[in-house]
């Protein structure tokens, strides 16, 4: 009786071995290994065009900010623009109320002069008006503005003052409205003349009636006098000619 050995099929063992098996011993074929392109990456997913809080209030906060830096700056051109340059730029009412721009002083000398009607210094009307009547050819005026903060010396209407002045001292320069000189309330003119910003050498609150201040033709402040120094004074007539020499 002969011997028969079967041998299972290895990876060394190349040789087939009969069998009942038609597919018995037969190596299969290893699968066909196919070449993968490399993966390209998946972009990433867009994002949803969300509006949020804080895109919604960003533009107007940055609008106000924006405007908030500038106003001071437009405040202070504004205010640039508009401050006065000189006694000519103001407007002011005479004793009959009507308006006078004292623009049309431009090239004349002026005396301005706050009045009352009931105090010891109310007989310099005299030497006003007679300083006054002497150089007006040369193109010199006293303005008078009467002023009732110094011991309600001046308590009358614009009226009874006109007329006060008319037939007490036969005033013939002009006379303005009722003003206020110092204090709350002071008139736009006075600010200027006495505010150290806009009138620095001869700035400082008018200390009693018949305070004088000198303006040359150009509307500037030149000199400035107490209520004490008489218009017909040396010093007091020695500056007015000396504004008068200046060409027009």
């Amino acid at each position: 009786m002969a011997l028969r050995l079967d041998f299972p099929a290895g990876p060394d063992h190349d040789e087939t071995v009969a069998s009942s098996d038609p597919t018995r011993g037969t190596r299969a074929a290893p699968p066909a290994l196919t070449r993968q392109s490399p993966r390209e990456p998946v972009p990433p997913a867009c994002p949803r065009n969300r509006v949020t809080v804080i895109d919604r209030i960003t533009p107007p906060l940055l609008t106000l900010a924006a405007g908030l830096v500038l106003v001071p700056f437009a405040v202070a051109s504004d205010e640039a623009k508009n401050k006065p340059a000189s006694v000519h730029d103001f407007k002011v009412q005479n004793i009959d109320e009507k308006q006078v721009n004292l623009a049309d002083y431009k090239g004349e000398v002026l005396l301005i002069v706050n009045t009352a009607s009931q105090c010891g210094y109310t007989r310099q009307y005299k030497g006003l008006g007679a300083i006054h009547e002497k150089y007006k050819e040369r193109g010199f005026k006293v303005l008078a503005f009467p002023a009732n903060e110094f011991g309600n010396q001046e308590p009358g209407s614009n009226s009874e003052i006109k007329s006060f002045c008319a037939t007490k001292y036969d005033v013939t320069f002009p006379l303005f409205s009722k003003v206020v000189v110092k204090g709350e309330g002071i008139h736009p003119l006075y600010r200027y003349l006495t505010s150290p910003e806009t009138n620095p050498k001869y700035s400082g609150d008018v200390a009693w009636n018949f305070a004088k201040f000198l303006v040359n033709r150009k509307g500037e402040v030149v000199a400035r006098f107490g209520p004490g120094d008489e218009p017909q004074s040396d010093e007091v007539v020695k500056a007015i000619e000396a504004g008068l020499a200046e060409p027009r």
